[in-house]
């Protein structure tokens, strides 16, 4: 199983390494590319061209501003591809949302929250899950997490 995550531009550098990290926890293989949808489309072309005969199997698509480069993924790529809007000086990232969620029909992009680079990494997660029984249960395991974490700051809160 692996994850290409694809950024418009090193300055995304550091929200990709929240969706690594979550990756990373679920024991899931990446690879990592800087392509910009304008300033390199041959190579996004060829990048999702060749990523499912390379052993792609979920794309994330970081981009900043004029968001386009999941949108261009997904226009080539029989692959599930998930944009993460990157905030920017522009809008506080509004820009980019925008562009990584209006997506014609035909042309699906899944989408999640500006800056949301662990929930882009957890969406991959059950995307893959679906077919890797092992992160379906790890994955169920990370929710019984979160709730016990929960419980438990209730708890604390409720005894002060």
């Amino acid at each position: 199983m692996k994850v290409g995550i694809v950024m418009g531009s090193i300055s995304d550098k550091e929200l990709a390494n929240k969706t690594v990290k979550i990756l990373d926890k679920f024991g899931v293989d990446y690879e990592l590319r800087v392509i910009s949808a304008h300033r390199t489309p041959h190579i996004a072309s060829e990048y999702a061209q060749k990523a499912e005969k390379r052993g792609i199997e979920v794309i994330i698509a970081i981009a900043g501003k004029a968001a386009h480069l999941a949108g261009v993924i997904a226009g080539i790529t029989p692959l599930p591809v998930i944009g993460l809007p990157a905030k920017s000086s522009t809008m506080d990232g509004l820009d980019s949302l925008l562009s990584v969620v209006q997506m014609p029909k035909g042309v699906p992009v899944a989408t999640v929250a500006i800056d949301g680079g662990e929930n882009a990494g957890l969406l991959a997660v059950q995307i893959l899950s679906v077919k890797y029984p092992e992160l379906r249960r790890k994955f169920k395991e990370y929710k019984e997490e979160l709730a016990e974490d929960v419980i438990r700051m209730d708890g604390e809160i409720q005894s002060l």
